[in-house]
C-alpha cells in the first residue's frame, strides 16, 4: 500500500479524533517517540550489533517499529500543525545544497 503524506496525516489525525483526549502534550509526544526509536534502536543493535536477544525475547520486525516512529513522528506533526510533506521538502534542500559536494559520488554509466 502507498500513501502520501497527506494521506498518512490524515489517517492518523481520523484515528486520534474519534477520542476526547486528543494528541498528547508536545513534551508527552517527544517522550512517546524517544520511547520508540530506542525500541527500534535495539532491534537494529539485536540484529546487526554485538548484543544479542535473550532467550526469552520475542522477535520484533524492524519495520514495525519503524511504522510506530512514523506513526508518533505524524502524530506530533498533526498536533502542532505541522505538514510533513512541506517539513521534508525543507528538510532536504538544506541537506541537498550543504551536502552536495561533501560524499563521493558514483560514476555515472554510460548509456
Amino acid at each position: 500500500m502507498n500513501y502520501s503524506t497527506k494521506e498518512i496525516q490524515k489517517r492518523v489525525d481520523d484515528y486520534i479524533s474519534q477520542f476526547k483526549e486528543g494528541y498528547f502534550s508536545p513534551l508527552s509526544l517527544q517522550a512517546r517517540l524517544t520511547e520508540e526509536v530506542g525500541e527500534m534502536a535495539r532491534e537494529i543493535n539485536h540484529r546487526y550489533g554485538e548484543k544479542p536477544k535473550k532467550d526469552s525475547e520475542k522477535e520484533k520486525a524492524l519495520e514495525e517499529e519503524m511504522g510506530d516512529v512514523l506513526f508518533v513522528l505524524t502524530c506530533f506533526a498533526n498536533s502542532l500543525d505541522i505538514d510533513l510533506a512541506e517539513a521534508f521538502e525543507q528538510s532536504m534542500s538544506k541537506i541537498e545544497s550543504r551536502d552536495k559536494d561533501r560524499w563521493t559520488r558514483k560514476e555515472r554509466e554510460a548509456d
